[in-house]
């Protein structure tokens, strides 16, 4: 009977032992743990309503005005509200312009500055650093505008004539009623242009795109740093291997804010431009305008249905920041990108 029964023992098939899934660990929610994510949550919907209810009034404001111009507000450069010949094609053209000079300018410098603190600069003299950086953040617009408009523009006129002369072939480089080499052309061509307001709001963008890049930089891994070292790469050979891939998203984010900021740039712009209702793609050239200086220029003398055409002009502003926003921020919230590093 033993001897059948180990027979039998033999014969059953084997089953596996299933282990149990593991189970996720769940902190502990206390009364202060709901509270802070109810506080929380109700911040994120209120920013949300505020952003929605902002949209909706300009959009209620602007209802005349869109009413009476048609599609063709997006395609007509004059602004003549009280006759019914308005529209952005010429403010919009300049608004992104000056942006685009902003850009060109403000992201090699805040990327410099960004890896020399982050990865050069001795540790006691890092703090300094961030500090003046974010110094530069909280200076008034006014003031870079008025330093703009006194100080920088005179100094940038020979540059402005050296890119006519040289890259005049460019029709964004063209200044028109200048010849390349003539000494007798006049320099107040080259004042209240596209080019100087965008250099000025680089200055002002730049602090800005150099945090976000700053804070990306220095969470670089310090395995991959150390390996790249190992390895027998110098420093430059580092950052290019390391945290430049690892940063990638954090530049490109915070070049889409600075692009954000430099498109709803008002004060300074307004203060250093001359204000032409013509699309002009010249860049070096007296003349240029942009959405947030044409509302500053009226909205004091502005009449009800002028009033709703600005009203219209804020919203196309409002929607374009706001999209260029809305990127910059999915793509910030993407950044760690460590593991695409070359090292």
């Amino acid at each position: 009977m033993l001897s059948a029964q180990k027979g039998s023992d033999r014969t059953e098939p084997h089953r596996p032992v299933l282990d149990p899934p593991p189970r996720r660990p769940q902190a502990a929610r206390g009364l202060g743990d709901r509270v802070f994510r109810y506080q929380l949550t109700a911040t994120g919907i209120a920013v949300l309503a505020i952003m929605a209810a902002v949209g909706l009034f300009l959009l209620l404001r602007a209802t005349q005005a869109l009413r009476a111009t048609g599609p063709s507000f997006l395609t007509t450069a004059q602004w003549q509200p009280d006759v019914h010949r308005f529209g952005i094609a010429a403010v919009l053209t300049g608004t992104l312009l000056i942006a685009a000079v902003a850009v060109t300018i403000s992201v090699p410098l805040a990327v410099g500055t960004a890896l020399f603190i982050s990865d050069v600069a001795p540790r006691g003299l890092r703090r300094t650093l961030v500090s003046l950086v974010d110094l530069m953040a909280a200076v008034p617009s006014v003031v870079y505008g008025l330093w703009g408009l006194f100080f920088l523009q005179a100094h940038v006129i020979g540059l402005s004539r050296w890119l006519s002369d040289w890259f005049g072939w460019i029709p964004l480089f063209k200044v028109d009623g200048t010849h390349p080499g003539d000494p007798l052309a006049s320099a107040s061509v080259y004042t209240a242009s596209a080019f100087v307001a965008g250099i000025v709001v680089a200055l002002m963008v730049a602090p800005i795109q150099c945090s976000v890049m700053r804070e990306v930089f220095a969470q670089a891994p310090a395995g991959e740093r150390e390996g790249a070292y190992a390895l027998g790469a110098t420093r430059w050979g580092m950052i290019r291997a390391v945290v430049l891939p690892y940063g990638k998203g954090g530049i490109i984010g915070g070049t889409m804010l600075g692009l954000g900021r430099a498109m709803g740039e008002t004060i300074a712009v307004y203060m250093i431009i001359s204000p032409v209702f013509v699309i002009q793609p010249h860049i070096l050239q007296t003349g240029s305008n942009s959405v947030s200086s044409l509302i500053a220029l009226h909205y004091g003398d502005a009449s009800s249905f002028g009033m709703s055409a600005l009203m219209a002009a804020g919203l196309a502003l409002f929607l374009l920041t706001l999209a260029v926003n809305f990127t910059a921020s999915t793509i910030a919230a993407r950044s760690r990108s460590g593991a695409q590093s070359e090292a």
